[in-house]
């Protein structure tokens, strides 16, 4: 995975956050008070203590023969973990408790707004992103796995206690990951059912040709790493006590509508259509969006292009989404 290393925190380059590839920026956050937190009295948890405001936040726990990996249970009809709504400093507290323990419960709060649960905590450790309006959580927890996903937004993950180990494959590897139910999920995305680190290849053959592709990196407090929208992640949490900050924010208006209900809406319309009518609509698919350019509705004057018109702004948008529901509805 490429590296950099000596970038501004004030001054992060375009290049950086516009990245189509993965990139690793080795001591980005090092200077965050948050990170330098593990040498002074009490450690990082008297330090996050010092902002929390006993805001209930998502917590999952699993039994400690899960190993971390939160997942399916044998049959997909549910998971192997619970989930709970916990106050912030009971969960501290928690993860204190088991710290020493040689086979711990799995314990994981994700993506947690941080203003909700440590008001204060970004005025002390944060980048300079405003013009991007990202939108700034937490992930805490123990040795806990992610299984690899995806997510809309542009990501900036920052480590801030323990180590963590990122595998990153590029989106066209999803037939290659044998993904789990789209709307059966652990939280919100779906997820590859592969074990990365144990994979079962007679179950999953493919996987063996989406590791050739792999990007891999172990990141330490003061690391962070962009991950591009739509890069299929795997993220390990090696340590007993681990925190990340990540930023998220997305390269499109927001006006616009998540690329999933359009893809919820083709598997129910078009996916099971004869293939020769699947093929004229690809064709379709192609013109009017995926090869969509200035010569798609050029041969038409500008007040006769309505919804072709690119880009569209937030009144076609609107218009454009009552359409769909309309014919929805009929």
């Amino acid at each position: 995975m490429r590296e950099l290393t000596d970038v501004d925190p004030r001054a992060l380059p375009d290049a950086l956050l516009r990245s189509t590839e993965p990139v690793v920026v080795r001591g980005l956050v090092r200077e965050w008070p948050a990170v330098q937190a593990v040498h002074a009295p009490g450690g990082v948890h008297a330090y996050l203590r010092r902002f929390a405001c006993g805001a209930t936040v998502g917590a999952w726990f699993g039994p400690p023969e899960i190993e971390g990996r939160f997942g399916y249970n044998a049959d997909l009809s549910g998971f192997n973990f619970a989930r709970e709504m916990v106050r912030f400093e009971a969960m501290l507290d928690t993860l204190e408790r088991h710290q020493a323990d040689d086979h711990p419960p799995a314990l994981y709060v994700g993506s947690t707004t941080i203003d909700t649960c440590l008001p204060g905590f970004r005025a002390e450790n944060d980048l300079s992103l405003s013009h991007l309006q990202p939108l700034a959580s937490l992930w805490l927890g123990n040795r806990a796995r992610v299984a690899a996903h995806q997510d809309l937004p542009d990501n900036l993950a920052c480590v801030v206690v323990g180590r963590r180990r990122f595998t990153l494959l590029p989106p066209d590897e999803v037939g290659n990951l044998y993904i789990g139910p789209l709307e059966h999920t652990l939280a919100g995305q779906p997820t590859s059912l592969v074990d990365f680190n144990n994979p079962d290849l007679a179950r999953f053959p493919k996987f063996a040709q989406a590791l050739r592709r792999a990007q891999v990196a172990e990141l330490g407090p003061g690391d962070a790493i962009f991950m591009p929208s739509m890069w299929w992640h795997h993220v390990e949490a090696l340590d007993p006590f681990n925190l990340l900050v990540n930023y998220w924010w997305r390269q499109s208006p927001e006006h616009m509508d998540s690329p999933m209900a359009a893809l919820l809406l083709a598997i129910m319309s078009v996916r099971d259509l004869p293939q020769a009518q699947r093929d004229a609509w690809r064709s379709l698919f192609d013109h009017y969006v995926f090869d969509a350019g200035a010569d798609t509705a050029a041969h038409l004057p500008p007040a006769a292009r309505q919804i072709l018109a690119a880009p569209l702004d937030g009144n076609a948008t609107r218009a454009l989404r009552a359409r769909v529901i309309r014919r929805l509805n009929r």
